[in-house]
């Protein structure tokens, strides 16, 4: 089969995936993932195609919330490092959010071991030497396990929190040393579906032989998917990328050949990237299936193309925002009736939902004594349970879910597809 780098380039053999490949590639998609998602955080945050600019007290939900089911007895100190505000992004809805979700677990899902949570938490301020400290504090503060947000600094928080064995929850990670972490570290996504999952699923559900990476020109993008061609391979998929530069508004004599060959296209980029080559596609008659990275779909998008083009695209999802289910249900009821103000259109703010929930959910089982290694041995051999928030996705951490990376703990995403006005429809799990 053939598998083309950047445009034209030779023909690649056949490969067997590897863990290093596995590895690579994780380290590859977490990083461009934390660079578009910071880009989209210092834009504003509000044009994310899963939002629909939802705020928690227009859905209360309040029956989201189940049965109360209070903690008693001394509390256990769960933590949270975030970057909180600062100069080049606001996360300040983690901090609000994990304060809530504990609030709502010592109410309703009985707290940690039947005790109830309290939320220790830490602002790092995108600066490595303050989150090594948030670290350092956590340790110093008996914090039996420690959820880490979307920080910048992510090894700096990780490091000293692994040395001392205490748990790290982490929803996505990049650096190799985390996701091969064996005994202590367990993450909530599987970092490579949105980049290479969700173009194979989308291929093969159409029935075509061959994806098409049309992919912005910067380092960061070309090597998340300069690696993948083992992956295209075992899916029985021909694979090929064409980088283009940024900037570049006419994309019409790359599209060409893109439709002559046939096949799906996969569009990786920002927006005013990913309007420019679907415009080139619209120009050149192209029919195939399109997918691309949730970034590429914003209002911005929706303002120069069509609403009618963008139909029938498809996005992978970290949560299933911008509709109205189960999972955005208890979400904006936790927001709504613990929290104050909280923004719920904000992707942030459901990942450390799923983060604290998850590591609740993963310890539910947990008797006797409530330490850093009773709660690491417990999520290690925990059985496969929901992802609370997630849209119906399962997790089952100690290297089951994929045995390349053994810190993760889900397998897959979730797909959804666009509809006439570029909004989100349904969302179904994939990838599994």
């Amino acid at each position: 089969m053939r598998h083309n780098g950047p445009h034209q380039g030779a023909p690649r053999r056949r490969q067997v995936a590897t863990r290093t490949t596995a590895v690579r590639l994780t380290a590859l998609a977490g990083g461009l993932a934390a660079s578009l998602l910071l880009v989209s955080a210092c834009g504003g945050g509000s044009d994310a195609p899963g939002d629909g600019g939802t705020n928690a007290s227009a859905t209360p939900a309040t029956n989201a919330l189940g049965p109360v089911a209070k903690a008693t007895g001394a509390s256990v100190k769960i933590g949270l490092i975030s970057d909180g505000k600062s100069a080049i992004a606001d996360q300040s809805v983690e901090i609000q959010v994990a304060k809530a979700t504990a609030s709502y677990l010592n109410e309703h899902r009985s707290g940690i071991g039947g005790r109830p949570i309290e939320m220790v938490t830490c602002e790092s301020q995108a600066d490595p030497s303050k989150t090594a400290d948030c670290a350092n504090q956590m340790i110093e503060q008996n914090a039996v396990a420690v959820v880490v947000g979307g920080v910048a600094a992510q090894e700096a928080a990780w490091t000293p929190l692994h040395d001392a064995g205490v748990p790290v929850v982490l929803y996505l990670a990049s650096a190799p040393a985390i996701v091969q972490d064996t005994k202590s570290t367990f993450t909530l996504s599987d970092p490579t579906f949105e980049d290479i999952g969700l173009p194979i699923t989308i291929a093969k559900k159409a029935g075509v032989k061959k994806v098409t990476a049309v992919v912005i020109d910067v380092p960061a993008a070309k090597g998340v998917l300069a690696s993948a061609a083992p992956a295209f391979d075992q899916a029985g998929l021909d694979f090929e990328m064409v980088a283009i530069a940024p900037g570049t508004a006419d994309m019409t004599p790359q599209m060409q050949k893109i439709a002559a060959d046939g096949g799906a296209v996969f569009i990786l980029g920002n927006d005013s990237f990913c309007i420019s080559a679907l415009k080139g596609l619209q120009a050149v008659g192209f029919t195939g299936p399109i997918s691309a990275i949730a970034q590429c779909i914003t209002d911005a998008t929706r303002t120069a193309i069509p609403g009618g083009q963008l139909k029938g695209i498809s996005l992978a999802a970290a949560a299933p925002l911008g509709t109205d289910n189960p999972s955005t249900q208890l979400f904006n009821a936790v927001a709504t009736t613990y929290g104050q103000g909280i923004d719920t259109s904000k992707i942030a703010g459901i990942n450390t939902f799923m983060a604290v929930a998850g590591l609740q959910t993963a310890v539910a089982d947990l008797k006797g004594d409530i330490t850093p290694q009773t709660v690491a041995a417990t999520i290690r051999t925990m059985p496969q349970k929901e992802l609370p928030g997630s849209g119906g996705r399962r997790f089952q951490c100690g290297g089951k879910a994929v045995p390349a990376l053994p810190a993760a703990c889900v397998r897959g995403g979730l797909i959804t597809t666009l509809d006439d006005k570029g909004r989100p429809t349904t969302y179904e799990v994939a990838g599994v």
